[in-house]
């Protein structure tokens, strides 16, 4: 019979990995559901251009740099 020989690194990497998981699937399950329910109309998105233009290209810090040095 083998047996595996865990040090506290190895430890360490897999209770991070699990955190990591748990982490990765809370928030990516969180914003589906919002997404969801704005679709369906449960809810109504913050801005009236919608959820999903949160970036504004137009009033960006790079665009007016580089009409003001043109």
């Amino acid at each position: 019979m083998t047996f595996l020989y865990f040090d506290p690194a190895m430890g360490a990497m897999i209770v991070q990995a699990i955190v990591a998981a748990i982490a990765g699937v809370l928030l990516f399950s969180k914003n589906l559901l919002l997404k969801v329910k704005v679709f369906l109309g449960i809810i109504k998105p913050k801005n009236e251009e919608g959820l999903f233009d949160d970036i504004e290209i137009e009033n960006s810090e790079i665009e007016k740099k580089d009409s003001s040095d043109s």
